[in-house]
């Protein structure tokens, strides 16, 4: 039975913060992604990734408050390597303009971490028309390493480095709708049938099943690059800001013993980007930064390459660079 705090075979557990999974790793001559990194653990991801040496491109939607963030995060790490870009996963505008400008710098990725999201928001479309959860958690991240694949597997061939893709999901994953994934976008933006939760399980589904079609697709290509999904653990952070007060003061109350610090929830992407035990491990689910298993239809192959020929149609309707 797994007990909250108790230790996997990694050697860390719920309670393992990201400084200590990464103790004594040294990730200088890398660089990294890390979207949404300007609030919640996504900072904490920023800052102990930029702790252990790594070059972090901080790819947020609000760039002033990426500054703010990146310079505090600077004061507390003399000599981190920061730059801040713009990116609203809920726009394929803006995804393909922080693609394009990223190659531009001409710098090189090593590894990209889909951190941003946003949970169980009313009934919203994207700029592109498209159900906000689905359009932001999954269909943006999917289009945004589609852009940088290419610069991932030369970054990959030149340093003769593993490159690590990193998807946040979450546990919430095993409550989507009860086809799973409405493989069709007039029903996922069906405002009728549309509910909060069942529709951000549905794009954190989307992004276990993006994360082992994309392992798969590179391993069979032969290119030294991994995908992975996670699950950080419950946080309360400003990721919840939808539910209402009472709500969230109540949760809070019931869950203070199992939930996570932002350092704790930080933690299992941070394993997975940089620990060395994870070299060579794809197309895996990691909870509390050890192997765990995902609702077994996150595991269907057959649906993984459904919603990956989906959702790379739904890109496509706009042209784009080629994942191949």
């Amino acid at each position: 039975m797994w007990f909250f705090g108790s230790k996997g075979a990694s050697g860390f557990s719920s309670r393992s913060t990201a400084e200590e999974v990464t103790h004594g790793v040294d990730g200088t001559g890398l660089t990294a992604i890390v979207t949404g990194a300007s609030s919640g653990i996504g900072v904490e991801t920023a800052r102990v990734l930029a702790l252990r040496g790594v070059h972090v491109v901080m790819a947020v939607r609000n760039t002033g408050s990426g500054a703010k963030v990146k310079q505090d995060i600077v004061n507390q790490v003399p000599g981190a390597k920061l730059d801040v870009m713009e990116l609203d996963l809920s726009s394929m505008d803006s995804v393909k303009k922080f693609a394009s400008d990223f190659k531009s710098a001409g710098l090189p990725l090593n590894l990209l971490i889909n951190n941003a999201g946003i949970m169980a928001c009313p009934f919203m479309l994207s700029k592109d028309n498209i159900e906000l959860q689905f359009a932001t958690n999954h269909l943006g991240h999917f289009l945004l390493t589609k852009l940088l694949l290419d610069t991932m597997k030369n970054t990959s061939r030149e340093s003769k480095r593993e490159g690590r893709i990193v998807n946040l999901s979450s546990e919430a994953h095993k409550y989507s709708y009860p086809e799973g994934v409405r493989l069709d976008k007039n029903k996922i933006n069906d405002k009728s049938s549309y509910s909060s939760f069942r529709a951000y399980g549905q794009s954190k589904l989307c992004n276990v099943l993006h994360a082992n079609e994309l392992s798969k697709q590179l391993k069979d290509d032969g290119v030294n690059i991994t995908a992975n999904s996670l699950h950080p653990g419950a946080i309360m952070t400003n990721l919840g800001r939808h539910f209402n007060s009472y709500l969230a003061g109540a949760v809070g109350a019931v869950l203070k013993h199992v939930l996570k610090t932002v350092p704790q929830g930080a933690a299992t992407t941070c394993y997975v980007a940089l620990h060395p035990q994870v070299s060579g491990v794809t197309g895996e689910y990691f909870l509390d930064s050890n192997i765990a298993k995902p609702l077994p239809l996150a595991k269907d192959s057959e649906l993984a390459k459904k919603v990956w020929h989906f959702t790379n149609n739904l890109t496509d309707s706009q042209p784009g660079e080629s994942s191949s």
